[in-house]
């Protein structure tokens, strides 16, 4: 499964001190990868994906947060400045399920 959005990237409000900064998976997207994950899930409920943010590619995983009703997606130091981006902005990203 293959998705692509525009997503703002914010940081996780609970770890503010270690900058986890994210993007959320629209929320329609998240809920048909629940119906479509079923009893695949590896540790927090994460799902292993390809995402790209940019020309930057990398493999890593999304996590469900129940709060937002989606996934969501870290976006790495390393990336973030390759791309320029900062907690605020707006960017394309592309996302590339791998346990599905």
């Amino acid at each position: 499964m293959l998705v692509e959005f525009e997503a703002e990237l914010w940081v996780w409000a609970a770890r503010p001190a270690e900058t986890w900064t994210l993007v959320s998976l629209p929320v329609e997207t998240s809920a048909h990868i629940r119906e479509m994950a079923g009893g695949v899930r590896r540790g927090f409920g994460s799902l292993r994906v390809r995402a790209t943010v940019g020309t930057s590619t990398w493999t890593t995983s999304v996590f469900p947060d129940s709060g937002r009703s989606a996934y969501v997606l870290p976006v790495k130091a390393a990336i973030r400045k390759a791309e320029s981006l900062s907690v605020g902005d707006t960017t394309s990203v592309r996302v590339e399920l791998l346990d599905l």
